[in-house]
């Protein structure tokens, strides 16, 4: 139990320090976009790598792949119903916070920490289900809802996702896999190296985004959002939790993937189709706030 507790704390730690620093202008906010670049597209994609390579074929790790697509659908599905007297505006954004999952920047550093590269590999199953509703739906959605005179192709969403690095990375890692097909040892040991600043990176990126000035105006919204994602997500994670006969680290993926922050990605889609960031950011922060109390009351209840 104190192994639990002790990264939690050393994340608090991390992600302070990451808050403190941009308190007193060492760095700035808009350093964050470049750090979130280096992890997305290089120690994140080294973690994939160096946590997958050895990994052997099993119907439930990619079960977790459907199950991750499936609940993205479901959840969009349901918040378009949800907020469908909502301006579509409002109506788009809060489908993205409802249905995208932070598992790159938020769940990795924990489950490394926790689990070590056995739980990278469950979640980064589910994590390729994940990225293409991260990458592939909620950019629909942006762009649906926006008031941008835009069209929306196959081909648009298809060169969305192959930009995407660490999804690729999942891909490309899962083909060898599947062809039983080794990864050179060179790159073995340099993804090895390269991966173990994701984790101190990934905090100290959250504590650069942290913000606790919230308007009033953003209240109900956000309630509703966090009702939506926690309630459903706590009931569909404890029932397969329970009802699945696979490993522990499996079912702790079903509970604990359910329960995790908003998508990061929302923000630069914001921006990008113009909506409103600072709700979408102050949403995030909260889930982002939320999810981690979440994960550590669970840690000491169930592990």
């Amino acid at each position: 139990m104190s192994n639990f507790n002790d990264q939690f704390i050393y994340a608090i730690i991390i992600i302070f320090i990451g808050y403190v620093l941009k308190r007193s202008r060492v760095i700035q906010e808009k350093d964050g976009e470049g750090l979130s670049r280096i992890i997305f597209n290089l120690t994140l994609p080294a973690l994939i790598i160096s946590s997958l390579s050895d990994m052997k074929i099993e119907y439930s790790l990619f079960l977790l792949v459907i199950i991750a697509f499936a609940y993205g659908l479901g959840m969009g599905a349901l918040s378009i119903l949800i907020f469908n007297r909502e301006p579509p505006k409002i109506k788009g954004m809060l489908t993205m916070l409802v249905s995208g999952l932070n598992i790159g920047l938020f769940a990795y550093p924990l489950v490394e920490g926790i689990w070590g590269k056995d739980g990278v590999k469950y979640f980064g199953m589910f994590d390729i289900g994940n990225s293409l509703i991260v990458f592939g739906l909620l950019y629909l959605v942006a762009n649906y809802y926006s008031f941008e005179k835009t069209e929306l192709s196959v081909k648009d969403i298809f060169k969305k996702l192959i930009k995407s690095i660490p999804l690729m990375t999942y891909l490309t890692v899962c083909l060898f896999i599947v062809i039983n097909l080794p990864i050179p040892e060179i790159v073995l040991d340099v993804t090895d190296v390269i991966s173990s600043a994701n984790t101190p990176l990934s905090f100290l990126l959250l504590g650069v985004y942290l913000h606790f000035s919230y308007e009033k105006g953003y209240y109900k919204r956000i309630f509703i959002v966090i009702l939506v994602r926690y309630g459903i997500g706590t009931v569909i994670g404890l029932s397969l939790f329970y009802l699945f006969p696979f490993d522990d680290l499996f079912n702790y993926t079903m509970l604990i993937g359910f329960i995790l922050p908003a998508s990061l990605t929302v923000l630069p889609y914001s921006i990008e189709f113009n909506y409103d960031q600072k709700l979408v950011g102050t949403t995030i922060n909260i889930t982002i706030l939320l999810s981690f109390l979440l994960l550590w009351g669970i840690a000491n209840i169930f592990f």
